[in-house]
């Protein structure tokens, strides 16, 4: 698996009974190979993510929160997710997923964030396919 370690750093219930949640995580994260010959070989493979969830029970929604903390000069990555219930479909989740992508490699700032949007979307078909498996094992 990519994800080396997930830590919850922070967890609240609030007054208005909504889930606070912050976890600091730890993925690999494999440069292209046009990017490795930019980049120093010593340059760490592993990016740090920051992930705020808000569990909403009256509203019946999950919106998270997640951007990178290191190597914020070559690629910055912010997300937003929100699952709720589908009004067009009762009984469905829906979610909105949305994605900034941005890069200070002076020069090479389009063809980063051409690059990153590219691996983004090809990543979030797999972790559709994962969330979609892991929701059929708890169906059963």
């Amino acid at each position: 698996t990519h994800v080396l370690t997930e830590d919850v750093v922070y967890r609240e219930v609030t007054a208005d009974h909504r889930l606070l949640s912050r976890r600091l995580l730890m993925k690999t994260n494999r440069l292209p190979r046009w990017a490795e010959r930019l980049f120093p070989a010593g340059m760490s493979r592993c990016v740090y993510i920051i992930e705020d969830s808000i569990v909403d029970p009256v509203n019946r929604s999950l919106t998270t929160y997640t951007w990178n903390l290191n190597h914020t000069t070559l690629m910055s990555v912010e997300e937003r997710c929100v699952f709720q219930d589908s009004v067009e479909q009762p009984a469905t989740t829906q979610l909105k997923r949305e994605a900034w992508i941005s890069s200070n490699v002076y020069g090479f700032s389009r063809p980063v964030q051409e690059f990153g949007l590219a691996r983004f979307k090809s990543n979030q078909v797999k972790a559709m396919k994962g969330l979609e498996y892991a929701l059929s094992n708890l169906q059963g």
